[in-house]
């Protein structure tokens, strides 16, 4: 049976996709962030380390650059049961739902509100410091 943080590490989509992505081939952080296109690079960062200490993954420090590699053996029979989900079409498909499901991106722009004068145009602000007109 793996480890609780093991379970821990894999019950995130997104964990799985990235163990996924690593799982036959070594790939650089940025490989990575580039095939997850709706997630920043600082959250694959955390989700690699993540798996690292979980002890899913080693790194490899090359220059600049972390290259990361599934341990599969560290899953066990665990890791055969990720490998036949990531074969089964309807298995992708579900994981895209859960990942659509858990996106968390960067939010839209707020919208200022402006708040109208009685001409209908917008309101002139007062300057800073300055506290109305006086009487």
């Amino acid at each position: 049976m793996p480890a609780p943080a093991v379970l821990q590490a894999i019950a995130s989509p997104r964990r799985r996709e990235i163990l996924r992505l690593v799982w036959r081939r070594e790939l650089a952080a940025g490989d990575v962030h580039r095939a997850m296109p709706d997630v920043t690079f600082g959250a694959v960062s955390l989700h690699l380390k993540s798996l690292e200490r979980a002890g899913l993954v080693e790194a490899r420090v090359e220059h600049r650059h972390r290259y990361y590699r599934a341990r599969r053996e560290a899953l066990g029979p665990v890791g055969r049961m990720l490998e036949g989900m990531w074969s089964d079409a309807l298995s992708r498909l579900s994981v895209q739902a859960e990942l659509d499901q858990a996106r968390r991106g960067p939010r839209g722009k707020r919208v200022r509100k402006h708040h109208a004068s009685p001409r209908g145009g917008r309101a002139a602000r007062p300057e800073r410091g300055s506290r109305g007109p006086r009487e």
